[in-house]
């Protein structure tokens, strides 16, 4: 597992009492279904912008689509987002 992918675990998993891998949370940033989970929450939230491009280039993500979820967050929480459009 890369530095990038540690970092961002710990940050999403510990909070919430989570236990995902990189790759469950990879699928899931990107995964329209996921717009109400906490760790998903934590990582458009708590986790600085570089790191998060870092993580979606690293696993793979489809950018645009993890993007189009943090925007949907963002309007539903009242949240300002670094990925949201």
């Amino acid at each position: 597992m890369t530095n990038v992918a540690t970092q961002v675990l710990a940050t999403v998993n510990a909070p919430y009492g989570a236990n995902l891998t990189a790759h469950q949370l990879a699928a899931m940033i990107a995964d329209p279904k996921s717009v109400k989970s906490a760790p998903v929450f934590a990582f458009f939230s708590e986790v600085s912008a570089p790191i998060q491009k870092q993580f979606i280039a690293e696993m793979d993500v489809d950018a645009a689509k993890a993007g189009a979820l943090a925007t949907r967050i963002a309007r539903l929480s009242g949240y300002k987002l670094p990925l949201a459009a």
